[in-house]
């Protein structure tokens, strides 16, 4: 089968290499547009046999109104209706053409890896995936401190999440970069802007109280 999706299996290295659980690009489709999420499955998350990551696909102006379905560089796992409904793509009796055409357009706008610059609309999409990945709520937005994550049963240090690595990268680059190194940091959010801090108030709090 024609590996129609290729540039995923080149962007999932990418993602993989460079640390990114999630990336996202923009599409647009018989005048919608949409922001479409690339997200890696997590280890002890059951996937379909052969899936390589997921797609999910938020419409633009409601990002409730989404569709999520898992995929490699041959195919999208979902069915011929969903994709119909959801797309807007009218009945036709060669339906298998119109797929093949919209997956032959669809793979254009897939990047081959990961592009850093985003619009606040893939950052929002982004940023509110990750929180809920995370068990958080997407309104916490405003960092105001770091810290050490708890020992675990087994007698190991708790390591940072994935999606509060990720989070924090888009949020508080320059923060992240001073201080993402110690993998067993954890980085706090708050849905009250009024509680966010500088990045030197946090790194001083921070030193304070080690010191302590």
């Amino acid at each position: 089968m024609e590996n129609v999706f290729g540039n995923l299996r080149l962007l999932k290295m990418d993602m993989e290499e460079k640390g990114w659980r999630i990336d996202s690009f923009l599409f647009s489709y018989k005048q919608q547009e949409f922001v479409v999420l690339v997200k890696l499955y997590e280890d002890n998350e059951t996937k379909p046999d052969y899936a390589l990551l997921k797609i999910e696909f938020l419409r633009q102006g409601d990002f409730d109104d989404n569709l999520l379905v898992p995929a490699n560089s041959v195919k999208l796992f979902v069915d011929a209706k969903t994709l119909r409904e959801y797309f807007n793509i009218e009945y036709s009796e060669n339906l298998g053409n119109i797929l093949q055409q919209f997956n032959n357009y669809f793979s254009t706008f897939i990047p081959a890896n990961v592009i850093e610059t985003k619009s606040n609309i893939q950052r929002k999409a982004m940023i509110c995936s990750l929180s809920q990945s995370d068990a958080e709520n997407p309104n916490k937005l405003y960092c105001y401190a770091v810290k050490r994550n708890p020992m675990k049963a087994d007698g190991t240090l708790g390591r940072r999440s994935p999606f509060n690595d990720n989070k924090t990268r888009i949020l508080r680059p320059v923060l992240y970069q001073k201080l993402s190194k110690d993998k067993h940091l954890s980085f706090c959010f708050s849905d009250d802007p009024n509680e966010e801090k500088s990045n030197d108030e946090i790194i001083y709090n921070w030193t304070k109280n080690k010191t302590n």
